[in-house]
């Protein structure tokens, strides 16, 4: 149970971090939104931009964190040689892309629509290289358990993105969308300077064999993140491509992005569950109790995870207005949306049988099948159905994956989990939602006062059946006061 605990405060620290971080770097969505217009399009173009971004990132780190975290915890493996191999590897690789798109910058442009703007291409590419860069030393820290100094970086570059994007967007009143893309430039140099000391104070030491070794079981993890950012992403680098107006194209990319966003909610949980429990799994894997730990993990999740999808459903008419109206036409998707982030959490979750299986080429399998559905859904129905392709394309494919790996995984490396209780709060969390947000309930207020009761109603749930009051130290100390 003291493991346990210790995943809880890692997630905590990773989750307030990420919750905050997040939730101020949503702050640019009404800034972009209420300066951009949805006719322009100009949001379109960003959320393009970023969806190739983070696609290009997973390239250049090649799966190397997994890698990092599983050479670093073999025995006769020192860590600070796999920290500096894998540095070194990543940053050859990352630098070597950058110098070949720079030398080639205008035909790429040309190729991918931004050819009257090279340099927007030009400086995310920089953004990219350098993000690929910290990734390492972000692992290493990690490794480490300095989730403050982590969470505090982290939020350093979205603080000083909010402010410079407030600073020119509302005070100075640019209208520039390249801005955007240079206040990311600087931002990330920001922090690069700040991981000088992880950048330091060890020896620096290619070993080639070890590198080898780190590829081949990296790479199918490669193969794993590449489909599983397409499964993300796809529908945005896409979209441009296949329907059937271009100029149009941008605007409803533009929706789509913009109320896609409201999902942040499950992604931010998601994120910060993953930095504390990969390498929370690798360093408790020679444990006998492991699967135990694993199984319980995967049941708060879950509970946590609908609970995250209550909450924004419910608030969902206030929520609204973070964004620009004339983007509300798309608020249609956010509950498909959050469905399919839920489907991938899930998924990172059961991922872990074929990464301490050393079996990673079923995550390549699996996200590939799932990257496959996405990628013809959105070719198939954009052209028809616009973005709510998008939106179901991600639900089918997350979903496909998840049941592929859950039932592979049972056969490879079974674990028992409390699927009745799982079961049980998906079935009460659908009710719910039904209940309250498919009636007409009359005036806003009167709507949001019977969703919180039965927010309330689901949280009072998972206190009586699997979180007693007593069993959080705070409130029994305050109790037995």
């Amino acid at each position: 149970m003291a493991e346990l605990k210790s995943l809880v405060k890692d997630t905590a620290i990773y989750g307030i971090s990420s919750i905050v971080g997040r939730f101020l770097n949503y702050l640019l969505v009404p800034i972009y939104t209420l300066t951009m217009p949805a006719s322009t399009g100009d949001y379109g173009v960003i959320t393009q931009m970023y969806a190739i971004t983070a696609l290009l990132l997973v390239l250049l780190t090649c799966g190397m964190e997994t890698g990092f975290f599983r050479f670093a915890n073999k025995d006769g493996e020192s860590p600070a040689r796999v920290y500096s191999t894998t540095l070194i590897a990543v940053g050859i690789i990352a630098l070597s892309f950058l110098f070949v798109c720079l030398v080639f910058l205008q035909p790429i442009s040309n190729w991918m629509g931004f050819g009257n703007n090279p340099w927007y291409l030009g400086m995310m590419l920089i953004v990219i290289a350098m993000d690929a860069i910290q990734s390492i030393p972000f692992a290493y820290l990690r490794y480490q358990k300095r989730p403050i100094r982590f969470a505090a970086l982290k939020m350093l570059f979205i603080v000083t993105s909010i402010l410079l994007n407030i600073i020119y967007f509302v005070f100075m009143k640019g209208t520039n969308v390249g801005a955007a893309f240079f206040i990311n430039l600087i931002c990330t140099s920001v922090v690069m300077l700040c991981l000088i000391p992880q950048l330091r104070g060890f020896k620096y030491e290619f070993d080639r064999p070890l590198v080898k070794r780190m590829f081949n079981y990296s790479f199918p993890i490669m193969i794993l993140g590449i489909a599983g950012i397409l499964n993300q992403v796809a529908d945005r680098i896409i979209f441009p491509f296949v329907y059937p107006d271009r100029a149009m194209a941008d605007v409803q990319l533009g929706i789509y992005g913009a109320t896609s966003k409201i999902a942040m909610v499950m992604v931010m949980f998601i994120q910060a569950f993953r930095f504390a429990y990969e390498p929370f799994v690798f360093g408790k894997s020679k444990e006998k109790d492991n699967k135990n730990l694993y199984a319980m993990a995967m049941k708060y999740f879950i509970i946590f995870a609908l609970l995250g999808f209550l909450g924004v459903m419910f608030y969902l008419d206030i929520l609204k207005y973070l964004i620009g109206k004339d983007y509300w036409e798309g608020l249609r998707v956010v509950p498909i949306v959050m469905m399919a982030e839920l489907f991938m959490g899930i998924y990172f979750n059961l991922s872990f049988w074929y990464k301490l299986t050393d079996q990673t080429r079923w995550g390549a399998y699996f996200s590939i099948i799932a990257c496959l559905i996405v990628i013809l859904m959105n070719i198939f129905l954009i052209p028809i159905y616009g973005y709510m392709a998008c939106a179901w394309a991600g639900f089918t494919g997350y979903g496909v994956a998840m049941l592929l790996s859950y039932f592979v995984g049972q056969k490879k490396y079974p674990i028992n989990y409390d699927m009745k209780g799982i079961a049980l709060y998906t079935i009460l969390a659908t009710s719910l939602f039904i209940t309250g947000y498919c009636f007409n309930y009359g005036p806003l207020w009167l709507t949001m006062i019977i969703r919180t009761l039965l927010l309330l109603a689901f949280i009072g749930f998972i206190i009586k059946r699997d979180l007693p009051l007593n069993q959080i130290p705070l409130i029994n100390r305050f109790v037995k006061k």
